[in-house]
């Protein structure tokens, strides 16, 4: 780290600090314009910060092609006992 940072005032490179929560509000679009324009700004210059948001795209994309859904079975489950509850209301009345 302190190499880089010798580095970084010798070569007059920006330094940043972005984690990867602020990767990810970037990817999602809800960091600042000002927020925005510093990570993209550090994007340009930092190949190591590339990599940790193609990481992090790349496991975007893998999860959104996931589709999840519970099993019918838990589904008729959650319904039956939804119907003996409502049952059950109306008979208190």
């Amino acid at each position: 780290m302190v190499l880089i940072k010798f580095l970084n005032k010798q070569f007059l490179l920006p330094m940043h600090s972005f984690t990867q929560e602020d990767l990810l509000q970037y990817l999602y679009r809800e960091t600042s314009a000002e927020k925005t324009k510093a990570i993209e700004a550090a994007l340009e210059n930092d190949y190591s910060l590339r990599e940790k948001l193609e990481v992090i795209q790349s496991g975007f994309q893998r999860l959104e092609k996931l589709t999840l859904s519970p099993r019918k079975k838990a589904v008729d489950k959650v319904m039956d006992y939804a119907a003996k509850a409502a049952g059950a209301l109306s008979t208190e009345a």
